[in-house]
Parts: C-alpha cells; sequence; structure tokens
C-alpha cells in the first residue's frame, strides 16, 4: 500500500494545498522571469542612463564646467543601447560639436554683434552653411545646434564667443566620456544584440513557412502574405543594422569576435527563398500535382520550419547547429516527386505559367537546401565563441 493512502484525508489535503501553492509560486516566478527576460535590453538601457546622467553631473561639478546641463544631456543622448552604437553616436557628436564651435566661434569673433538686427544676421551666417553642412553628412548633425549655443550663450553666462564654443567642446567631450564609459563597464554588447536578431528573423521565418507553402495546395489572401513578407524584410533591416553597429565594437576593443558577415548573408539568402516560395505559391497548384506534391511539400514545410527555429536556439545559446538530415530528406522526397512527374508527362498539357512556377519551385527549394547547408555554418561558428 503506497503511503499516500496510509495518510488521514486532514493531512491529504493540506499537502495538496501546499503542492498547490507551492505550484503557484513557481508559476508566478518563472512569469516574472520570463517578462524580465524580454524586457532586459531595456531595464539595463534605462540602468545605464541614469548611471551617465548623475556621473555626467557629478563629473561637470567637480571640474567646475560653467554649464553642467549640457555634459548631462550629452552623457544622457550618447548613452545608446549597445557599446557599439554609443561609440558611433559619440564620434559623430563630437565630430557635429568641434566643427560647429570652431566656425561659429570663429565668425562670432570675426562679425560684430552689438545689435539684435546684427545678432540675427550673425545667427543666420552661422545655421545656414552648418545647416546645410548636416544636411549633407548626417555626422555634423550637431553642428548646427552647437553652432546657435555658440552665438546665443554668451548673452546668458555673460563670455565671449570663444569662452562659449571652448567650454561648449568641453561640455560634450565630457558627456561623450561619460556616456563611453558607463556603456564600457557595463556593456551591453552589439554583437549579442545582433545574434540575437538573427535568432528572432529565423523565428520568424519558421512560423511564416507554412503559410508561404499554403498557397501550392489552397488560395490564401495575399494581402496577408505581403504583410508576411514585410515583417520579415524589417526583421533583416534591424538585423544588419545592429551588425553595423557591432562592427565599430571589433573596431574598437573586441577585434577577436568574429564578423557577422557570413550571418548576414545567410539571413537575406533565405530571405529571397521565401520571397520566391510566396510567388510560386500565389495560385494552388493543379489537383493532379497536388496529389504528387501534397506529402512531401507538408514534409519539406515542417521539417525546414522546425530546422529553422532550432538554428535560432542554437544561435542565442551557442550550441552546435541542429541536425540537417530531416530536412535533406524531406527536400530528397521532393526532388523526387519532380522527377516523378516529369518521366510521366504531367506538365505537357500544363499551362505555360503553371510549368514555370513548378520549375521555380524546384529552383527555390536546391536554393533552400544550399543555404541551409550557409546556415548551418554559421551557426557552428557562433558556437566556437561561446
Amino acid at each position: 500500500m503506497s503511503k499516500t493512502c496510509c495518510l488521514p484525508a486532514g493531512r491529504i489535503r493540506v499537502s495538496m494545498h501546499r503542492e498547490l501553492a507551492m505550484s503557484s509560486i513557481a508559476t508566478k516566478w518563472r512569469s516574472l522571469r520570463s517578462q524580465f527576460g524580454e524586457h532586459r535590453g531595456q531595464l539595463q538601457l534605462s540602468l545605464r542612463v541614469t548611471i551617465a546622467a548623475v556621473l555626467g553631473f557629478v563629473v561637470s561639478h567637480l571640474l567646475n564646467v560653467p554649464l553642467p546641463l549640457w555634459t548631462v544631456l550629452t552623457a544622457v543622448i550618447l548613452t545608446q543601447v549597445s557599446f557599439g552604437s554609443s561609440v558611433r553616436a559619440t564620434i559623430n557628436y563630437l565630430l557635429g560639436t568641434l566643427s560647429g564651435a570652431i566656425y561659429a566661434g570663429a565668425l562670432a569673433t570675426l562679425v560684430p554683434h552689438t545689435s539684435e538686427i546684427a545678432l540675427l544676421a550673425l545667427l543666420a551666417m552661422t545655421v545656414a552653411p552648418l545647416a546645410l553642412l548636416a544636411a549633407i553628412n548626417p555626422s555634423f548633425s550637431a553642428a548646427t545646434f552647437t553652432g546657435v549655443l555658440v552665438v546665443l550663450l554668451p548673452g546668458l553666462t555673460h563670455a565671449g564667443p570663444v569662452g562659449s564654443a571652448f567650454y561648449r567642446v568641453i561640455e560634450v567631450t565630457l558627456g561623450g566620456v561619460t556616456a563611453l564609459a558607463v556603456s564600457l563597464v557595463l556593456p551591453t554588447r552589439a554583437h549579442a544584440l545582433a545574434i540575437e536578431a538573427a535568432a528572432q528573423m529565423l523565428d520568424l521565418m519558421a512560423r511564416s513557412l507554412p503559410d508561404l507553402f499554403s498557397g501550392l495546395m489552397q488560395t490564401y489572401d495575399t494581402t496577408a502574405v505581403g504583410r508576411i513578407q514585410v515583417k520579415i524584410g524589417e526583421a533583416f533591416a534591424r538585423s544588419d543594422a545592429i551588425a553595423a553597429e557591432a562592427r565599430h565594437e571589433r573596431l574598437s576593443f573586441y577585434a577577436a569576435e568574429p564578423t557577422l558577415g557570413p550571418l548576414l548573408r545567410a539571413l537575406l539568402r533565405l530571405r529571397h527563398d521565401l520571397v520566391m516560395i510566396g510567388r510560386t505559391a500565389s495560385v494552388p497548384l493543379p489537383e493532379i500535382l497536388q496529389e504528387r506534391f501534397g506529402p512531401p511539400l507538408a514534409r519539406v514545410t515542417k521539417t525546414a520550419a522546425e530546422y529553422l527555429r532550432r538554428s535560432g536556439e542554437a544561435l542565442t545559446s551557442r550550441r552546435n547547429p541542429p541536425p540537417l538530415n530531416e530536412v535533406e530528406a524531406a527536400l530528397d522526397d521532393c526532388t523526387d516527386a519532380f522527377a516523378e512527374v516529369r518521366r510521366e508527362g504531367l506538365t505537357r498539357e500544363l499551362s505555360g505559367d503553371t510549368v514555370e512556377r513548378i520549375f521555380a519551385l524546384g529552383f527555390v527549394l536546391d536554393q533552400l537546401r544550399q543555404h541551409f547547408h550557409d546556415l548551418e555554418r554559421c551557426v557552428t561558428e557562433a558556437a566556437r565563441w561561446r
């Protein structure tokens, strides 16, 4: 007889209530951890921005900077999501500030502006070329703002144009150094964010693949398919942008890490494959071909989607890629089905458009096989740097 049967009913109920309570607590804890994991990047950015603002204010007071406001604002602006983006933002901001301060300080020194009309003319002469420079090269976007401050702040701080330009450069430099220091001590790596974005794109493609392939067997909503393709394109653009920030990290401190170029190229090729699948599946296949291609295509859809999903998981956890044998077997079945259809001459009585779509489908499946091997190499390379 089991021990539970020997216990009084009251003790059994207490034990059950205790187990239910513990299960509820564990569920709430897992939910809390999941929510924290989803917003971990935002929480880390909030912490870094707060520390940068406080540290910028303290440093400004210790160095007796006339306007700590600009140091604090610069530190807040330049503390970005990742260290790589902070490096890029700081370089561009300092470049724009230096050019704007030099030009505006020299112009304000050479052009008298004792009256309001003269000050207005000086302001126009300062803003026009700096705004043009910022329009031509976005790296100088801070130049116009700096020029305005250099021209107008002397009336508030009772400092000359040269002094205003000098202190502006000092304030921005302190803010930029503070932002970089905080981002370096409490880093969120752009390389890790790029890997995470790539994994999210793979998961999106895995969820989208069944909807795209379904058009070969039934009529589907072309508007919904268009939205799927737009989402995949946006996911790739996000991965590409974060990878650009990761390149700044490699140039700065983390040169030993592998480049993300091969992974981006693999993602782009897979995206093109899904676009081609969507086009070939714009109209359902004839019934006789649905009977032949239905089972092997269903297997390709299932195994390919599972492979994309598991590859994304392997990327984020820096594990070796999942095996490709099931996908390979499913693609081999499709190749055999295509060969059998051609042998039996089932395409002879079909329209030219249908035949073109069939050959396009065979081509994209061959491409999918090759690009899965490219993805496998990228995931393997990422696992070596765990």
